[in-house]
């Protein structure tokens, strides 16, 4: 019999095992102490994984909590930025203590280089094909 690696599996093995000895006690008497404490183990188990299922659930009422309160909270900082933006104006320094990015206007676009004149051997030949 392939050995169990899960809690699940492992507790289920145990069950069936404590139900079989039960089962044929009168054969193996001397194993009863033994099988009083895996009783007890599997008991203590089984509590665990129910208190597992418990705080699994806990677990996720609070995450879903928390996605409420931090999707508000978003909202009223989007807010807020936009009121100081209106306080102060777009362009004054003082928004950048509040994290926001003063307006300092636009940059000049990069000026294109002329082309280089043509030198005046090429310019005599003209187009080719002529």
């Amino acid at each position: 019999m392939a050995r169990e690696t899960t809690y699940s599996g492992m507790m289920g093995s145990w069950q069936r095992l404590l139900e079989t000895l039960e089962a044929n006690g009168a054969d193996l008497p001397q194993l009863q102490p033994f099988r009083t404490k895996l009783e007890a183990l599997l008991e203590q188990a089984l509590e665990i994984n129910r208190r597992q299922a418990a705080l699994k659930a806990e677990k996720q009422a609070a995450s879903k909590q928390m996605r409420e309160v931090a999707a508000q909270a978003q909202r009223l900082e989007t807010a807020m930025r936009g009121l100081i933006k209106e306080h102060f104006g777009i362009r004054d320094e003082k928004l950048a203590a509040f994290g926001l990015q003063p307006f300092r206007g636009r940059k000049p676009a990069p000026q294109e280089p002329e082309p280089a004149p043509l030198s005046s051997a090429a310019a005599d030949s003209g187009p080719a094909g002529r």
